[in-house]
């Protein structure tokens, strides 16, 4: 039992950074209609930012989990307004090789200054030591980690679904120049949308730091899996993105316990079968 709870637990806390970073890809797709590739570059610039600030500038992790996250969001913007502004209406092919671009591009850069040996971040001192529930061991930092991703998503779903902002959000997603004649201001929404999902992603980044070692192909490791959970959830569908990451995780934890071989395949397996019963994803709207 404790084998088992201990890889659901593991299953748990990879399932909170499935929820994080699916939220991000499901919030650009869902407004944008593109098809964020750079996403896991962004996971992986996050955690890096966390490692650069915590070594040479001896940023705490406190005050990293809200400064990365705000400086990645302006970098976000600073790609929407200067790049992907000009691929709007075209194939979302497009969109897609530019941001794949961008991704073998940080990649790189991070490759060739730091190498694939992989640096570690310490786990904060408020956060070390565990809680023994009988049960299994619980160590601290993965509690904190479950509970601030649950928080976070919950949040982004509650403004996007129900306050006037999110209306907005939504109706720019079935009709933009109507919204814009209505006086909002859409590129400006668009921009913001974008930088928020970039934000989402690096602060997934810094709470994975201290869990998995800062590589310069973490995000890659990783970003397949998220794109599955979107598909799996429904594209552009934010409960989809938050329940389905989740649920993929536990999925692994339990693959990985009765059958480990079949772990690191399982969440295609499952993509495969939703597919073939619901194209649109578990909560995608069919068309």
């Amino acid at each position: 039992m404790q084998a088992l709870f201990g890889q659901l637990l593991v299953g748990l806390i990879n399932g909170s950074f499935y929820a994080l970073l699916s939220l991000g890809l499901a919030i650009i797709f869902g407004l944008l209609n593109v098809v964020n590739f750079a996403h896991g570059a962004q996971y992986m610039m996050g955690a890096f930012a966390a490692w650069m600030a915590t070594t040479y500038l001896g940023v705490g992790y406190f005050w990293a989990l809200l400064l990365v996250p705000a400086a990645m969001g302006l970098v976000g913007v600073a790609v929407e307004r200067l790049l992907l502004r000009r691929l709007y209406g075209l194939d979302n092919l497009y969109g897609l090789l530019l941001t794949f671009g961008l991704t073998l591009i940080a990649e790189g850069l991070f490759h060739q200054a730091y190498g694939n040996s992989g640096s570690t971040y310490p786990v904060p001192a408020a956060l070390r030591g565990g809680v023994n529930l009988g049960f299994m061991y619980l160590p601290l930092y993965r509690a904190w980690v479950v509970v601030v991703s649950v928080v976070v998503c919950a949040a982004s779903w509650f403004v996007i679904e129900r306050t006037k902002l999110g209306a907005y959000l939504r109706a720019g997603t079935e009709n933009p120049r109507l919204l814009q004649a209505f006086g909002v201001n859409v590129p400006l929404m668009f921009t913001l949308t974008y930088g928020f999902g970039v934000a989402l992603a690096a602060f997934a980044g810094v709470m994975a730091a201290p869990v998995y070692q800062v590589t310069p192909l973490m995000g890659s490791s990783v970003i397949m899996v998220v794109f599955a959970v979107v598909v799996i959830g429904g594209m552009g569908s934010i409960a989809g993105s938050i329940f389905t990451g989740i649920g993929i995780g536990l999925v692994e934890g339990l693959t990985r316990y009765l059958y480990p071989e079949a772990s690191s395949v399982v969440v295609f397996v499952v993509m495969a079968l939703v597919l073939l019963v619901r194209p649109a994803g578990l909560f995608g709207r069919q068309r």
